[in-house]
């Protein structure tokens, strides 16, 4: 708790608001919409690299936080104090860091793979400041953010390989899909039915279950979406701007108009059950993977290059 009570004493309003900014780098909604604005627009190889990382690591880090159920910094010392605004969103426990995890897959991956020697270097050091952000906010301690970050790196560099080339094969594909639908599975089954400890956070629980249904879906929606681009699909990546801005722009707009329109009628037909979060995560990256990119040539074809 030292490191954290030399960052609270630190604290000013203007890097308060830095620091909120940075740690939004390991956010969800910037990971998703990173990610699959790169699938859409720039590289298929790249995209596909950061939502592997990210639905990968994040089952590690869910499975982790369920297994060590470690309390918040301000729950363990009710003497210290947060910055409120970063409360919304930690959720859950806090061993491991979720952002500093998230922002392994939207920051190190293009890192990795940009041959552009300044954008890597301001990759790296966004990711090494997310973490500081995440102890100077006062929501998570350093062994939180250490042990994320070097499952981030133990991540991004193991599946490096699989993703050098422009082309992936189709098998090597599939089995890397798999194996995370599998391991989706098993941490869904862990959450909802090994017997915890009766002393245990019911909120934090309920919000591990929660998560490992929305992990399930996302990675049973990756994968159906692989399946419709390989038959189907083949889009490209090419366009004008004009053609990559609506491809973007829309594309963004649909995804997350699903993401907040499906929650309450799924809730409904599901009777509350995080099975509901689960379907609205499989629906959406269905959609962003599979189904939008199937206008992306009517697009180009409307926003031609002149």
């Amino acid at each position: 708790m030292s490191v954290l009570y030399f960052f609270e004493n630190i604290r000013q309003p203007w890097l308060n608001r830095l620091m909120l900014i940075i740690t939004e780098f390991g956010g969800e909604m910037l990971f998703m919409a990173l990610a699959i604005g790169m699938f859409w627009c720039v590289s298929k190889r790249t995209g596909f690299y950061m939502l592997t990382v990210g639905f990968l690591g994040t089952i590690f880090n869910q499975f982790l936080k369920l297994a060590f159920r470690v309390s918040r910094p301000w729950v363990q010392d009710p003497e210290f104090t947060i910055v409120e605004e970063a409360r919304a969103a930690a959720t859950g426990y806090s061993f491991p860091s979720g952002h500093t995890q998230n922002a392994a897959s939207t920051l190190l991956c293009p890192a990795l793979l940009t041959e552009r020697k300044w954008l890597r270097g301001i990759l790296w050091g966004l990711y090494l400041l997310v973490a500081v952000s995440r102890m100077y906010l006062g929501v998570h301690t350093p062994y939180d953010v250490g042990v994320s970050l070097a499952l981030g790196l133990v991540l991004v560099f193991a599946l490096r390989p699989l993703f050098r080339s422009e082309e992936m094969k189709p098998a090597r594909l599939y089995a890397l899909l798999f194996i995370m639908l599998g391991l989706a599975v098993l941490y869904a089954v862990y959450a909802s039915a090994y017997p915890f400890p009766a002393d245990i956070e019911a909120e934090n629980l309920a919000e591990g279950i929660k998560n490992a249904y929305t992990l399930l879906g996302a990675v049973a929606g990756m994968l159906l979406a692989t399946w419709l681009d390989q038959q189907y699909v083949h889009f490209s990546v090419q366009g004008s701007l004009p053609a990559q801005l609506v491809k973007l722009i829309a594309g963004l707009a649909l995804t997350i108009g699903l993401r907040v329109v499906l929650k309450a009628p799924l809730n409904a037909l599901c009777g509350g059950s995080p099975v509901a979060n689960g379907l609205r995560y499989f629906i959406m990256v269905v959609f962003a993977a599979g189904i939008w990119p199937m206008t992306f040539p009517w697009i180009c074809r409307m926003l031609p290059k002149k």
